[in-house]
């Protein structure tokens, strides 16, 4: 049986073993044939010498990661192990902390498809972000506006949703029409506390510097100077999308971001998510990424009930 030893010199290998060596768990689980022991700095595997091979070439990509960033997670080692070496050339900026948050949090790009949507808006003005729950575009997308508004790119952020009824009733609500649409626009003010402290979030909402609202408020807008997220995108009807998209005015951003597995609109009504891409896909300016569970930043659950959900049909 062949070996080959790897030593971990440049880095503290206890941290990039993680927890009860999580990491280790993982190198050994994308490497039955293997036998991996490690011991202090030094990583040993045994085996066949073409496999051997892609394991350095694999363990050498993560030993690079995590002295790039100094940390790495479950999420980081199943991309970088299982990546095809096709992946996108993403720019510096998208390396780059867009937004320093709330209390000190440094909000940046977490996956490769989160960084190839920042990459993706230093050269267009229309992107697509369509993925399953759990995956970051959303949260991408509003620190990208955030980081806009910041660098004085845009004067306002706008943000809107389909009030689209998921399984539930509005009309059983209580309160007035703000009190039962604010619930559907929860997500996008959780993402906005994270990155701006809560009084000058309050400030910029009054002041109309930062819109929230309900899709059917766009209608008859010309929407300049802003960036513009549309969440939620696949509960739109094909005539909701045309009105949001052709509210574009000048020195304007738009992302759309949507989960096609997840459409609320009643049965036989095809989504404008749909529609749109199918329209679009030629037109220059316009981006699309499709994220996937390999992207999913929440509980490593919400991976395994992805791909537990994908083998059968819900209705």
């Amino acid at each position: 049986m062949n070996e080959r030893i790897i030593s971990l010199s440049e880095i503290n290998p206890t941290d990039f073993y993680g927890h009860h060596e999580s990491t280790i768990k993982l190198l050994r689980a994308y490497f039955p044939k293997l036998k991996i022991v490690a011991r202090g700095s030094e990583i040993k595997a045994f085996g066949e010498p073409i496999i051997l091979d892609e394991f350095e070439k694999r363990l050498e990509m993560l030993v690079k990661y995590f002295e790039k960033y100094n940390k790495i997670d479950e999420n980081s080692i199943e991309q970088l192990l299982t990546n095809t070496g096709k992946r996108e050339v993403t720019s510096a900026k998208a390396d780059a902390v867009l937004v320093h948050g709330v209390g000190g949090k440094l909000i940046k790009a977490q996956t490769e498809n989160q960084r190839r949507m920042v990459s993706k808006m230093e050269t267009n003005d229309m992107l697509f972000a369509i993925g399953p729950a759990g995956t970051g575009k959303t949260y991408t997308a509003v620190a990208l506006a955030v980081k806009a508004l910041k660098d004085k790119e845009v004067k306002r952020i706008i943000l809107t949703r389909p009030a689209v009824e998921s399984g539930e009733n509005l009309g059983f609500l209580p309160g007035d029409l703000k009190d039962k649409l604010d619930p559907y626009m929860q997500p996008l003010y959780d993402a906005l506390r994270d990155m701006i402290p809560f009084e000058k979030l309050d400030a910029y909402i009054e002041k109309g510097v930062i819109q929230i609202a309900p899709l059917a408020f766009m209608r008859g807008r010309t929407l300049d100077n802003a960036f513009v997220i549309l969440d939620e995108a696949q509960n739109t009807t094909a005539g909701q999308m045309k009105m949001f998209l052709t509210r574009m005015g000048k020195r304007a951003k738009f992302i759309i971001t949507g989960d096609p597995g997840q459409v609320d609109l009643p049965r036989k009504q095809v989504s404008g998510l749909k529609t749109s891409l199918l329209a679009l896909k030629d037109v220059k300016g316009i981006a699309n990424i499709f994220l996937d569970d390999k992207d999913v930043i929440r509980h490593r659950l919400v991976k395994e009930i992805i791909k537990a959900y994908k083998t059968i049909d819900v209705d």
